[in-house]
């Protein structure tokens, strides 16, 4: 994977069959960023609070889909989620993956 589909997802992923076969949006952003807009049916787990939350993700087996504010953060978050096991991806923006997904 390179560097920029790694920090800002990679337009060959189909989010939007990943999303309807079950997987999960994590957005990582601040629970005040989050809160000013989301995709819906994210959850919001801030980047600083990934770690502590990588086994309940762990736990339901389902794929993850990270997603912040440019690419950034989600990016770091995949990159954590994957070094555990996760299977994740790097849905980048936010509202680009919003757009990916309708």
């Amino acid at each position: 994977m390179g560097i920029i589909s790694a920090l800002f997802g990679s337009d060959k992923t189909d989010f939007k069959s990943l999303v309807d076969q079950g997987a999960r949006i994590v957005d990582v952003r601040s629970p005040q960023e989050f809160a000013s807009g989301h995709v819906e049916g994210s959850i919001n787990i801030p980047l600083d609070a990934i770690n502590a939350k990588v086994a309940s993700l762990q736990k339901d087996g389902k794929p993850v889909i990270t997603c912040c504010r440019s690419g950034t953060r989600s990016a770091m978050a995949a990159g954590i989620l994957r070094n555990a096991g996760v299977t994740v991806y790097n849905g980048g923006a936010w509202e680009n993956l919003r757009r990916k997904i309708q």
